[in-house]
């Protein structure tokens, strides 16, 4: 791409980024409220007031936090990573692996967890996009680069994510047991 249309594009991303959150592809009802197959409806205000800035702007506007700068990107504690708008279980700590890349990388969901992917083809590129299939929050995207066994990695931002330590395995850890 030219350097002269580089910069603009930026400068719009950048933009993007500050917007207030907006409406995501899902249809919207006669209240204004979101909603997908799982059933999770919410409107757009009440996306907004729940989440934090940057977790709206991922999970609601199709949004990428900026490499090495989430929570979990370097993260290493043993539990469950969560969708950050629903609390949906979405990727264990034991398939989580440092790919390099600024932000958290899985090789594989969790057991039972249910992600949809599907294409996408926006910013002039063909990627496979990871949504949270409970409330349908954009998570990242699913690339063939990944380590065995599954071959994939699951590239996913921080700010869709929360963490949910496992108590057993900490305590395990720290050489303590509680039964």
């Amino acid at each position: 791409m030219n350097k002269l249309l580089s910069f603009p594009l930026t400068l719009i991303a950048a933009v993007t980024c500050l917007a207030s959150c907006s409406a995501q592809d899902a249809p919207i009802d006669a209240n204004g409220a979101s909603s997908d197959s799982s059933g999770v409806s919410k409107s757009e205000s009440e996306w907004r007031e729940e989440l934090p800035h940057m977790a709206c702007f991922v999970l609601r506007e199709k949004g990428t936090e900026r490499a090495f700068t989430g929570d979990y990107w370097d993260h290493h504690e043993k539990g469950v990573y969560q969708c950050a708008g629903c609390g949906h279980a979405l990727f264990d700590s034991d398939h989580k692996f440092e790919s390099g890349t600024g932000w958290p990388s899985f090789f594989q969901p969790a057991e039972g967890a249910s992600i949809t992917e599907h294409e996408d083809d926006s910013w002039g590129m063909r990627r496979v996009e990871v949504l949270c299939s409970a409330c349908g929050g954009h998570l990242g995207h699913v690339f063939e680069d990944g380590p065995r066994p599954t071959g994939l990695r699951y590239c996913i931002n921080s700010a869709a994510l929360k963490f949910e330590a496992d108590s057993t395995r900490s305590e395990e850890i720290q050489g303590i047991r509680f039964d």
